[in-house]
């Protein structure tokens, strides 16, 4: 009986791409990308308005609500979409970090620290595997990304024509 290539790989267990996949999906944080539309953006609005916390103060220094509603509102929201955005670039990295490696015909590893790094081929069913994961699982949620950073520049672009007007 013949062993499957996967059998062999001497790659540790927890740096392996699809366990790094597999980690990552399930992750607190990384999750909320792979929800359905409605969780997804319910996990947006909820960073944004929690963002509101430290927004609302800095923004009422520069322009006080009883004076500048307009400018204040667009301020707070700005500074308030400044961490959904740092929020959303830490998601994008993690889950294009995953990509990478599962795209990559060469897994590195380390095998005991940093000064021990390996390199290993995979095997043509392993590497198709890991890119149907990539093309099925892991883009569609990079798209949905993009989209959410496309969606703010937006935002931003027609906050910053109204502030124009005000």
């Amino acid at each position: 009986m013949m062993e499957s290539s996967v059998s062999v790989c001497p790659v540790p267990s927890e740096q392996q791409p699809i366990n790094e996949y597999q980690e990552l999906k399930n992750s607190w944080f990384f999750r909320w990308a792979t929800l359905d539309e409605g969780s997804y953006w319910r996990k947006m609005a909820w960073i944004w308005g929690w963002s509101w916390l430290l927004a609302g103060p800095v923004a009422a220094a520069s322009f006080p609500p009883q004076k500048a509603v307009g400018q204040f509102m667009l301020c707070g929201g700005a500074i308030a979409s400044l961490f959904m955005i740092l929020a959303l670039l830490r998601l994008y990295l993690g889950w294009c970090y995953v990509r990478d490696r599962l795209s990559n015909p060469t897994v590195f590893y380390e095998e005991s620290g940093w000064y021990d790094g390996q390199c290993w081929d995979k095997p043509p069913e392993i590497l198709t595997r890991d890119r149907l994961i990539v093309t099925y699982q892991v883009q569609p949620i990079l798209q949905r990304l993009n989209k959410t950073f496309a969606l703010l520049a937006l935002i931003f672009g027609l906050g910053s024509l109204i502030w124009v007007f005000l």
